[in-house]
């Protein structure tokens, strides 16, 4: 998606938003980490990977320009990038290095990178402690390098996930809060047919949230009236702060209402929504934004992972300005969104 021209007037816009910093709340670590740093760590740790070339390798771990055919695809790409990232040593420059990188490249001062830390211990071969704790040195690593940088870790949980899985993913984010966990997650593949039951999380929800977490939650971005009826569901049994993607409200008037109500912040990442196909066009991208502001519902901007994706957060700015979805008074308010809803604790 960055490869799109960009006229003078969006590219000074955009620039003049993010002299101030940007804001970047929702990004996956496995879609975070720079291809050349990902080929370094697979080659380090022996993994046998089905390419030789480097350039192959960047095609296997990032998207098609042209797209996917949806989100089973997007998943077979990260499961490449969770095998990598599977030891200490693999997620704690991971974080390191997309932290940095959210920096130099894009003057990201706040940011947030979740990931699903039972999907980078290979089954139980690796400690899940040691896993989350290298994560943590990462941050801490990246925080003296970048002290501008107001950065946070969340843990996600997993649709495919047992009860007992999800309930340990939680238990562990809890008793690392005080080491840079700031909020909890889930995603995964959704059940096909059906809705997933959300409800049954809410126990869960609960105790991260009295832990002091935040509570974002992947839901809304495809299934149609079910995926429509999952966010009316998570809005009143789960009341997340955020919800990731939930571009489907924007077809639904009383979820639209539940999502006002309650405050909720919506993740939005456009680039992301056009490639997996869960939006048709750049018309769609505009259509839902200006759905959204016209209802007063509230959203920040994001990538959903800028390797893996190739765009930037300077890219998403600039697509929903070139589109007409936002204008310039608009972005920098999204953007100044992203910073006051973020699970971080604010600047001193």
């Amino acid at each position: 998606m960055a490869e799109t021209q960009v006229l003078p007037e969006v590219a000074e816009a955009v620039e003049g938003i993010s002299r101030r910093g940007l804001a970047e709340l929702h990004t996956h670590l496995g879609g975070s980490v720079d291809p050349a740093v990902m080929w370094t760590l697979g080659h380090e740790q022996g993994i046998a990977l089905p390419v030789k070339d480097y350039w192959d390798f960047v095609e296997l771990v990032s998207v098609d320009p042209r797209g996917v055919e949806g989100l089973p695809q997007l998943d077979a790409i990260y499961k490449w990038t969770e095998l990598i990232q599977s030891s200490p040593l693999a997620v704690e420059r991971s974080v390191h290095g997309a932290i940095g990188g959210a920096y130099r490249k894009q003057n990201i001062t706040t940011l947030e990178l979740r990931f699903n830390p039972m999907k980078r211990n290979r089954g139980g071969e690796r400690d899940l402690d040691h896993i989350i704790m290298a994560a943590a040195r990462g941050l801490d690593l990246a925080s003296l390098e970048y002290p501008k940088v107001r950065a946070g870790l969340i843990l996600m949980m997993d649709r495919t996930f047992t009860w007992e899985q999800n309930e340990v993913i939680v238990e562990k984010a809890i008793r690392y809060r005080n080491r840079g966990i700031v909020g909890i997650d889930i995603a995964g593949p959704r059940p096909e047919p059906g809705r997933y039951p959300y409800a049954r999380l809410a126990p869960l929800v609960e105790t991260a949230r009295e832990a002091g977490l935040g509570v974002t939650i992947h839901v809304g971005e495809e299934g149609g009236d079910t995926g429509v009826q999952e966010i009316a569901e998570v809005v009143e049994t789960l009341r997340p702060e955020r919800i990731g993607h939930g571009i489907l409200a924007a077809g639904d008037e009383e979820a639209m209402r539940l999502l006002r109500d309650a405050g909720t912040v919506l993740e939005l990442c456009p680039s992301s929504n056009l490639l997996t196909r869960a939006l048709a066009d750049e018309e769609a991208v505009r259509d839902t934004v200006r759905t959204f502001l016209d209802r007063d519902v509230a959203f920040t901007v994001a990538t959903d992972g800028p390797e893996m994706m190739r765009t930037h957060l300077r890219d998403e700015l600039a697509l929903l300005l070139r589109v007409g979805a936002l204008t310039e008074d608009e972005a920098r308010a999204a953007n100044e969104r992203g910073h006051e809803a973020s699970f971080l604790a604010p600047s001193t």
